[in-house]
Formats: structure tokens, sequence, C-alpha cells
């Protein structure tokens, strides 16, 4: 009896080993990812946030606790900077995600030169954002640029005037460079999650006497919707972190009008030289959208449990 138990327990050893070296040997592949990412990413975020904390002058630095958190509580330019993100983040996103989508919708059709249009409607997400913000900044100027002279044609000015000099015009020109550099993000994805909708379905849909809107809101939609939500955040977050085009464009001006978050982060940093208050912006910004993350996920798992 005692020469059973012992063998049963010499057989038990050699199984708990293996079941540990299986356990850990998915991590021993993962390490080279997970040491590049808390080099990249933790790091500076944790270097970040405790800069937030410090006040920084020229030649040294003090920590300060919560008191660059408490001087953004009464300062007017990040008041109206958090106005100006809300506002370019959310008529970018409108227009980026409807009229991809109907791109999307025109290109799951096959008809000819769809491989044309297709190449022109993905072009703009190839060109770099700075190269972007000038072209469009040319684009707005009216002396060297066709924009003005047609708005002044159309009526919509009284002269043909630079939009981007105007306090309240000037966030429509990089909000219209945006809607033109964002349209391919959702026209990509959209159009790769229409493929993947069954087409049995719109056929029986057909058949039983559904008009082609009934088509797309009872069997389009409800299997878009979680890719909807998906990249609805993903494009939110970069939105809401982009200054590229602003900088280029207006650099936050006039009268500060076109100055968002990121952009006032960029000038508190490198032009004021104040890292510890620009840091402390940069944790608002961060919690702000992960705030905005975690609902909007909730939201998907909702739509994705009543597909």
């Amino acid at each position: 009896m005692t020469y059973a138990v012992s063998e049963i327990r010499s057989a038990g050893k050699p199984r708990r080993k293996r079941l540990s070296h299986a356990a850990i040997e998915p991590w021993l592949y993962l390490s080279p990812a997970i040491i590049l990412l808390v080099v990249v990413l933790l790091v500076p975020l944790v270097i970040g946030i405790s800069y937030s904390f410090r006040k920084f002058s020229a030649f040294k630095s003090e920590y300060v606790g919560l008191g660059q958190y408490q001087a953004m509580l009464s300062d007017q330019v990040l008041g109206q900077a958090l106005v100006n993100t809300l506002w370019w983040t959310v008529a970018s996103l409108f227009f980026q995600f409807f009229l991809g989508l109907g791109l999307a919708l025109l290109l799951d059709k096959s008809f000819r030169g769809r491989k044309v249009v297709q190449a022109l409607v993905f072009l703009p997400w190839a060109v770099p954002s700075f190269l972007s913000g000038l072209t469009w900044a040319w684009l707005f100027n009216p002396i060297i640029g066709p924009l003005p002279r047609w708005l002044f044609a159309l009526g919509l000015k009284a002269e043909p005037t630079n939009v981007l000099s105007d306090p309240s015009t000037a966030m429509w020109g990089p909000i219209v460079a945006n809607i033109w550099f964002g349209i391919p993000f959702f026209a990509i994805t959209l159009l790769a999650a229409l493929k993947s909708i069954p087409s049995e379905l719109h056929e029986a849909a057909a058949i039983d006497g559904a008009s082609p809107w009934q088509r797309f809101t009872k069997v389009t939609l409800p299997f878009l919707a979680p890719t909807i939500a998906i990249t609805v955040m993903l494009r939110t977050i970069w939105i809401a972190t982009f200054a590229d085009l602003i900088f280029v464009m207006t650099e936050g001006g006039p009268a500060g009008s076109t100055n968002t978050v990121p952009v006032y982060i960029y000038v508190s940093a490198f032009k004021s030289l104040d890292k510890g208050y620009a840091s402390a912006v940069a944790v608002l910004l961060l919690v702000l959208l992960i705030a905005y993350a975690i609902a909007l996920i909730g939201i998907r798992r909702t739509l994705v449990r009543h597909v």
C-alpha cells in the first residue's frame, strides 16, 4: 500500500512540472513584446504622470503636489481648449463616419472602375498629416488657393478672404482637412465588416418583401454595430489627441479659436517650457479619454449580445 502511494506521488510530480511549464511557456514567448510595451508605453506614462506633480524652471524643478491640478481649475485658456477639442472631435467624427459609411456601402457594390475609386478613396490615409496640413492651408489661402474664391462665388462669403484668419470660421479649416484625412479609416473598416455579412440574409429579407432601407436598418446595421462602436472609439481618441493638422494650419490661432488641448499641451511644454503643467493637462486628457473608452466598450458589449 505504501509503495502504491509513493508511486502515485512520484507520477504526480512530473505532471505538476509539465503544468507549470505549460503555464510559463506562453509568457516566455510574449516576453519580448511585454518588455517593449513596458519600455515604450508604461515607463514614459509613469514619468509623465510624475512630472505633473512638479514645477519646472530653467535650471531646477520642485515638488508641488497637486498644485498643477489646482492651477487648471482657474485656467480659462484650458477651459476654452476643452470646448474647442469637443467641437473639433465631434464635427470631424460626424462627417468622417457618415461619409466613410457611404463610401463603404458604395464600394460594397460591383460597378465599373471600382478599383480606381478604391485607390482614390484610400489615398488620403497614405499622405503624411504634416503634408496634408500644408496643402489645405494653401488651399484656404486667398492668394494662391481656389477655395476662398469658390466660397465667394457661392455666396457663402462676402469677399474671398482666408477662412483660417477669422476666429469665427478658423476651426472649420482644420475640421475639413481632418474629414478628408480620416474618411478612409471608416471606409476601410466598415467595408471589411460589410464583406463579412452573409449574403443569404439580404436575399431572405428581399424575398420577404423588405425594402432596401429596411434591409439596411434590420440586417446591415445590426451586424455593423459592434464594428461601428470600436471604430468610433478609436477614431475619437485619435482625433482628440491629434495636434498635427491644427498646429501646421493655425498654430492654435487666431485668438485661440483653434487651440485644442493637444495643441495647448505642446505649447505649454515646448514654447512656455512648463513641462509640469503640460503633463498635468495631458493626464486630464488621458482620464477623460479612458472614461469615454470604458463607456463605449460597455455599449459595444451590449450591441454584441443583441446581434
